[in-house]
């Protein structure tokens, strides 16, 4: 008996911390070119895959005061996975120049036309085949479900 009022109060703290820190998110967010605000989330926009993936794919070892410029050209430039994907890698190459760890930006390149060419441009849900993709681990993988 005493485990499961155990197990019901464990649930309950944990409802309270979760609603707790959304409520938080709702009025501190951080308002970020790739994010979707909470007011508008909450109306049924959804997060954009694509710009999920880039960003997290830059923000890697990056600051994000140093990724939202790049991050801005990049969108302004491949709009989608499937611009980026078709784009010349020596365009994509010069629009990384300066962010480093260059790795990322082969990677990203790979990862662009696997989405493009296997996936029909759209991300895979399965955590399973995003973590396939180069250069997306678990934490990226769990962004991009997001």
């Amino acid at each position: 008996m005493n485990n499961h009022i155990n197990a019901i109060n464990d649930e309950l703290q944990k409802k309270k911390i979760n609603t707790a820190l959304l409520l938080w998110y709702d009025s501190h967010a951080r308002d970020l070119p790739w994010r979707i605000p909470p007011s508008k989330s909450i109306s049924g926009l959804k997060q954009d895959p694509y710009k999920v993936w880039l960003s997290e794919i830059m923000l890697q070892q990056t600051t994000v005061a140093t990724v939202i410029p790049y991050f801005n050209k990049f969108t302004a430039q491949w709009k989608n996975i499937e611009e980026l994907a078709k784009a010349r890698e020596n365009k994509i190459m010069e629009a990384w120049a300066g962010l480093g760890y260059y790795s990322r930006a082969r990677n990203l390149i790979k990862c662009s036309h696997l989405i493009f060419e296997r996936y029909d441009s759209i991300f895979p849900k399965q955590k399973e085949e995003l973590l396939k993709l180069p250069g997306v681990g678990p934490y990226t993988a769990a962004a991009i479900q997001s």
